[in-house]
């Protein structure tokens, strides 16, 4: 399978880098400098992965990952100078899947993309109640489809494959964040609580994420 990652960077020299690194991992890659163009390319292009520079001209990065999030659950990684927790929180919760602070080594990029990629591989799962296909990252519950993103979808995935198994939150956070990055609580949080949104808005009252009170989550067939 070809992968297309959309690369979205002002500075040529990091955007040129970028490319060259890509394309030697193997992917096909494309560029855009100008935070405006960039919704309406990925409507039209459907790239694999975006790596999505904060800072940008014509509109930032955090806008435009939350217009993409509005049609697509195409994974993005955040790039930013940006250090500080809240402002990778705030990203993330704009739906970013994964985030890279510079000064950062090309290889480290390749490493989080592969990573990201990975994550958003996989089988089938069924049950009467959902299926998630991992490899077309689509997720349907009682025959409707759920609009997830991809951090949201893992989360479903790791929980649904193993019923009334309790995961903690350090559990869950190993499974996503494989480089074994220090993220806080509150970030897995806000996902279940958005990805329980989502359940609800397709079938009100149904409950399949279960809070443990002081341990983390559980799936509930």
């Amino acid at each position: 399978m070809e992968h297309t990652i959309l690369t979205v960077e002002d500075e040529p020299r990091l955007a040129e880098l970028h490319r060259d690194y890509l394309r030697h991992a193997g992917y096909t890659t494309e560029c855009i400098s100008d935070g405006s163009a960039v919704v309406a390319w990925v409507k039209k292009n459907a790239p694999t992965l975006i790596l999505l520079d904060l800072m940008l001209p014509g509109k930032d990065g955090l806008e435009i990952c939350k217009e993409i999030r509005n049609f697509s659950s195409v994974p993005i990684i955040m790039v930013t100078a940006r250090v500080e927790e809240i402002d990778r929180l705030f990203g993330i919760e704009f739906g970013a899947d994964d985030y890279i602070c510079k000064p950062f080594s090309p290889r480290e990029v390749i490493a989080r993309v592969k990573a990201v990629l990975r994550r958003s591989a996989g089988s089938v799962l069924n049950n009467q109640t959902l299926s998630l296909d991992s490899e077309r990252y689509v997720a349907t519950l009682q025959g409707q489809q759920l609009d997830l993103t991809a951090m949201e979808f893992q989360l479903l995935n790791i929980l649904a494959e193993k019923p009334g198994r309790i995961f903690t939150r350090d559990q869950l956070m190993e499974r996503i964040y494989t480089d074994r990055r220090i993220v806080c609580h509150r970030t897995i949080d806000s996902h279940i609580k958005k990805l329980r949104k989502k359940i609800s808005a397709v079938v009100p009252d149904l409950e399949i994420i279960r809070s443990v009170y002081g341990v983390g989550y559980q799936y509930k067939n």
